[in-house]
């Protein structure tokens, strides 16, 4: 057989076994968190038999860590775009449990506590086309029984979130129609309605487990165009004329330069609020931060001396 002839059969050779082993790599990431092994001691349970041999593979990650690692990554803080991947888990305690001396107890005594088996997959919630696909499983130690089933009550935590479409501030003052001159105090003022400064609530269930979160406004910054920034505790003190002259008691700015020389002669004032969000659920509780932002157009000028 020539060179040529033996470089052919190699490459349709080579061409076979790819079309082969695809289709059992795509099995393999598929197989149930069961086959999966927590114990790089080599001490470890494989393939669901039950047995506890001395040679097998193990999970990529540290062993015997905690179950929070199979979670997918939580939304980022404000971030409308990003949404929860729930998952339904379920827990079960090792039978039998490893043998004493395994790195899986986490230097623990066997009847310290117990070694548990996590096993979760992708729910109705996440995507039609990922339910029931099984995640990454973890063997861990844990000194009490851990909840044997249910979804991550902090993702559920966050639908709850997307459910009040919260807002930025309402700005009351200063505003577009209003005259504001250097040298003389604004009040800056937001109104107080429950999708701009709460409190409002939301729940959220999957399974068996409901969440409740309430938000409201813990400050807002206001960045005043002009270079300068304030930050109020609280939604800021409403103006009235009997107050005349005076600062705000809270939230106040006083401008010491007229617009005219920014683009259409105004400026740009943004409020940016921080919401603080509190929720519990599912024999958990926890805390969010959402920001929201609105903005408005001021002119500032100057008074104008009578002769």
């Amino acid at each position: 057989m020539d060179d040529a002839q033996s470089h052919l059969q190699g490459a349709h050779l080579l061409k076979s076994l790819t079309f082969i082993a695809a289709p059992a790599l795509l099995a393999a990431a598929l197989l149930p968190a069961e086959a999966d092994v927590g114990d790089s001691a080599g001490n470890g349970l494989c393939g669901g038999t039950h047995s506890w041999v001395s040679v097998c593979a193990t999970d990529p990650g540290s062993p015997g860590s905690d179950a929070s690692q199979d979670r997918p990554a939580k939304p980022r803080k404000g971030d409308k775009n990003q949404k929860a991947n729930f998952q339904s888990c379920v827990v079960k305690k090792l039978d039998p449990q490893p043998p004493a001396g395994s790195a899986i107890w986490e230097g623990h005594d066997p009847g310290d506590g117990a070694v548990y088996r996590r096993a979760c997959v992708f729910d109705a919630a996440s995507s039609p086309v990922t339910a029931g696909v099984p995640l990454p499983g973890q063997t861990f130690w844990s000194a009490t029984p851990p909840a044997a089933t249910g979804p991550d009550p902090a993702q559920l935590a966050q639908q709850a979130v997307d459910k009040m479409l919260l807002k930025g501030p309402d700005i009351v003052t200063p505003d577009a129609a209003g005259r504001w001159t250097v040298g003389v105090p604004v009040w800056m003022h937001a109104g107080k309605s429950p999708a701009t400064y709460g409190p409002t609530s939301a729940s959220a269930t999957a399974g068996a487990v409901t969440v409740t979160a309430t938000a409201r406004v813990s400050s807002i910054k206001w960045q005043m165009g002009d270079g300068s920034t304030v930050t109020c505790s609280g939604a800021g003190t409403p103006y009235r004329k009997a107050y005349g002259k005076r600062a705000s008691p809270d939230c106040g700015h006083t401008y010491a330069q007229t617009s005219a020389s920014k683009p259409g002669k105004r400026y740009t004032v943004i409020a940016t609020a921080t919401w603080a969000v509190e929720w519990n659920g599912g024999g958990q509780s926890g805390e969010l931060t959402e920001i929201r932002e609105s903005q408005v157009e001021v002119s500032v000028g100057e008074l104008q001396a009578l002769g």
